[in-house]
């Protein structure tokens, strides 16, 4: 079937060697016996041997306060080199609440690296050049919103958009940023992170550390043996099917997600884990879709027990450098030195963010050089299939266009809570990333962003 992907498969003893195989030179940057020479982390503003470890630093900057609340503190003096490290900022509790004031949840947005240990996604030394083609979108962009039209300026306003570029053919046609914002800024992804993830899965079965979408959780992840993931596929878990009961509620404190979110706050080696191996069966794997977070902390943990690598030093190895991403991003980890959070917390500049889409609408090529495994492109972002035959409107934890326009291109997106988006139009060659800062984490879009994206693809025919 196409979307197995059983080929290129190396012999079994590579799994968890660390071995490589195609694409050697790329993925070297990342490994013991080729370390990149010294850096400074733009995140801390000083230099570290190795940017693809943790910041060592992070206990002078976040406080866990009974394990329950994470008090984020200003960022040291030495963080200069960041022009929103002096900020202020909320906790992630307020975040997932929706408690935050709009200025005070700006500041957090573009700096969530303070709330909890992160690990340095390193940029390469040549970035991939954004050539500009600028138009004015606000002279071409109309749409409908009921029996109102609206324009460009009463998206940036109602939607509180805080950074917008569009590429068109690859070219920035828009960019422009709000609320202090630059190109510098780096922004929470939120759940736009979980598309990232499962596109280091593909990339994983592209390099044979996982035969295919029907290789078994376990195989990977032993410490979910015993529990409901048994049985388990890969695939279900990208389709979000596994069958195992979630409730992804994250205003409600008694909800799975937040059970997630405070294993996260104890920052304890395992925790994430133990929790996802406590949850009771609900459908049998592949039956059911159910939206779930913990879904993707499973998967971040196949990506890692399969490579052998961090998805931190695998994501640069495999995209951030080859592609020419021009800033270091950070991404939030499960407990210190511990495994990244596949769901959340990969904070990156618009303008990567904007690249990876580009990434990904060249069918995952670098430089001629297949990265992902043939067709992943075309159906990861496309409605699936349940094992009963049942059609979903999931991909493989990307969102597949829900707006007519947007289903007749084939248009898809990683969305993440609170405005995070890259839309990706392989029709009409446009990609979109924003950045945004909503008071809620849903429902809390005057606009429906995929209504604008459509007429900004549109009106750049």
């Amino acid at each position: 079937m196409a979307g197995s992907y059983g080929y290129r498969r190396k012999p079994s003893s590579c799994k968890n060697s660390g071995t490589r195989g195609a694409s050697a030179a790329r993925k070297d940057r990342a490994t013991n016996n080729a370390l990149p020479p010294p850096v400074i982390c733009r995140s801390m503003g000083r230099q570290m041997e190795d940017p693809m470890q943790p910041d060592l630093f992070f206990p002078t900057r976040c406080l866990l306060l009974l394990g329950v609340f994470c008090l984020a503190l200003p960022a040291p003096a030495s963080a200069q080199a960041y022009p929103h490290a002096d900020e202020p900022i909320g906790t992630i509790e307020e975040i997932y609440d929706g408690h935050l004031t709009p200025d005070m949840a700006v500041r957090t947005f573009r700096n969530i690296d303070r709330l909890f240990p992160t690990r340095t996604i390193a940029a390469g030394d040549t970035p991939r050049a954004l050539p500009e083609a600028l138009v004015d979108l606000s002279a071409l962009v109309t749409y409908q919103v009921g029996d109102a039209t609206y324009d460009l300026y009463d998206f940036l306003s109602l939607d509180n958009v805080t950074g917008l570029i569009v590429l068109k053919d690859g070219a920035v046609v828009h960019e422009s940023y709000q609320r202090g914002n630059t190109a510098e800024t780096r922004w929470m992804s939120m759940s736009v992170a979980k598309s990232i993830t499962s596109t280091l899965v593909g990339a994983a079965i592209r390099d044979g550390y996982i035969d295919g979408l029907d290789d078994m959780v376990t195989d990977y992840v032993p410490a979910l043996a015993g529990s409901a993931y048994d049985g388990v596929s890969i695939r279900d878990i990208l389709l979000m099917a596994s069958g195992v009961a979630w409730d992804e509620t994250y205003t409600d404190p008694e909800s799975d997600r937040r059970d997630l979110l405070r294993a996260q706050i104890a920052q304890r080696p395992g925790a994430a884990m133990e929790v996802m191996a406590s949850l009771p069966r609900a459908a049998e794997p592949g039956t059911q879709h159910n939206y779930s977070t913990g879904e993707t902390q499973v998967l971040a943990e196949i990506v890692a027990g399969a490579t052998d690598m961090t998805l931190s030093a695998y994501l640069a190895a495999q995209i951030w450098q080859p592609y020419g991403m021009e800033a270091d991003a950070n991404w939030w980890l499960d407990s210190p030195d511990g495994v990244e959070i596949g769901g959340s917390g990969l904070s990156a500049t618009l303008r990567d963010f904007a690249r990876f889409g580009q990434f990904i609408l060249d069918g995952g090529m670098i430089d001629g050089e297949a990265v992902l495994p043939d067709g992943w492109t075309e159906i990861a972002g496309q409605p699936q299939k349940l094992s009963t035959g049942e059609a979903i409107e999931y991909g493989y934890m990307w969102w597949p266009g829900w707006t007519e326009p947007s289903m007749a291109d084939g248009a898809y997106a990683a969305i993440g809570i609170q405005g995070q988006n890259i839309y990706i139009n392989p029709t009409r060659n446009v990609v979109i990333a924003t950045h945004m800062a909503q008071p809620k984490p849903l429902g809390r879009e005057p606009v429906d962003p995929l209504v604008v994206f459509d007429a900004i693809a549109a009106a750049l025919d």
